[in-house]
């Protein structure tokens, strides 16, 4: 159920991306290991963003049939509006990663610009084209002539730190039919450290005419509501402070949309989610319906990826609880759903289980 309007917070429109509309204004990041489909559907319904991105795509491992990368592509239709990210540093195949992104469901494909890891930027791929122009526009333009859905770039103020590349970029993405631009308020070689520079967003707003999305250090529907006053953004995109807590993302998007905000869930809750999110990457990664809550695939190689992936994430969950850390020691050793089930029963106590879905 939806929580109350607050009084005193009026409700922050949404915008239009091509022909898609993003409202709520909130959009999840696409986060490398974290942004799979089944976190995805828990961030559209527990969180209510206004539209999700997947994981980034490898254009050049898809060119040579990398399943893993096709299965970053696949959606569902909960989750939608949905963009695919992909990076590479050649024009042609960045264009026909873009069609298999179009011809596998994508509402709109997203050029990741944004990467610092170095071994993403020796390909000159991701943040690495900040120093490349024209190849940078080189790719935008064949991207953009591929595919009929709305194509958005996601950047970096600039390469070396203080030398904000962003402007001349971006009117340049403009003017090649690029529909939306998010810009992470921090240079490449920042990686995560220091505060982003939301005045780096404000300047970029001035000299756009398509819609903007800020990002970086939003953390709280206050810090989304600063974000769109101080800086003019038509968009917020979150990105660690969702990272299995899809609770958050409903508070930022309560306040955006001028509502009371929706009660902390409690440690059960938190726990049968994290359980959720496991049995749906099982699924996942079986090649299974994943939109669906039901019985675990007799698949143990797929149970066991969905398991070890998660093993950093699935603590989080739990995060600040009393004996969490015991817990997470546990949890980093499970090999299996049974062994995750039983520690958090364990934890919990076998009375907040007794309508937990069995295998």
């Amino acid at each position: 159920m939806r929580a109350e309007r607050s009084a005193d917070q009026p409700r922050v429109a949404g915008f239009r991306f091509g022909n898609l509309v993003v409202d709520p204004p909130i959009l999840l990041a696409p986060m490398e290991d974290v942004t799979n489909g089944p976190f995805r559907l828990l961030c559209k319904r527990i969180g209510r963003v206004g539209m999700v991105f997947t994981e980034f795509v490898s254009a050049m491992a898809l060119h040579y049939g990398a399943a893993k990368s096709v299965r970053k592509m696949l959606v569902a239709s909960g989750e939608r509006p949905i963009a695919v990210q992909i990076f590479g540093s050649d024009p042609q195949t960045m264009a026909e990663a873009a069609r298999k992104a179009e011809e596998l469901g994508a509402d709109a494909v997203d050029i990741n610009m944004g990467c610092w890891v170095p071994k993403v930027c020796r390909t000159g791929s991701g943040a690495a084209l900040l120093k490349d122009p024209d190849r940078a526009v080189e790719i935008v333009r064949a991207v953009v002539r591929a595919v009929r859905v709305p194509v958005s770039v996601k950047v970096r103020a600039g390469f070396e730190h203080g030398r904000f590349a962003a402007p001349d970029l971006a009117r340049a993405f403009q003017d090649e039919g690029v529909a939306m631009l998010t810009l992470h308020a921090r240079f490449a070689t920042q990686g995560f450290d220091g505060e982003a520079d939301w005045n780096l967003i404000e300047r970029l707003r001035a000299v756009l005419r398509i819609p903007l999305v800020g990002n970086g250090d939003v953390r709280s529907g206050e810090d989304a509501i600063r974000m769109f006053s101080r800086t003019g953004c038509d968009g917020v995109m979150v990105g660690r402070a969702a990272i299995a807590n899809p609770w958050a993302l409903a508070r930022i998007v309560a306040a955006v949309c001028g509502e009371n905000p929706p009660p902390m869930p409690t440690l059960e809750e938190r726990v049968r989610i994290a359980l959720l999110h496991a049995r749906s990457l099982i699924r996942f990664e079986a090649g299974l319906q994943w939109e669906e809550d039901g019985p675990l695939p007799d698949d143990p190689g797929a149970e066991l990826r969905a398991v070890r992936h998660l093993r950093g994430q699935l603590p989080l969950y739990i995060k600040g609880a009393p004996g969490a850390a015991a817990v997470r020691n546990l949890l980093s050793q499970c090999d299996s759903y049974a062994e995750l089930e039983a520690v958090l029963r364990q934890f919990l106590g076998s009375a907040a289980f007794a309508d937990l879905p069995s295998r």
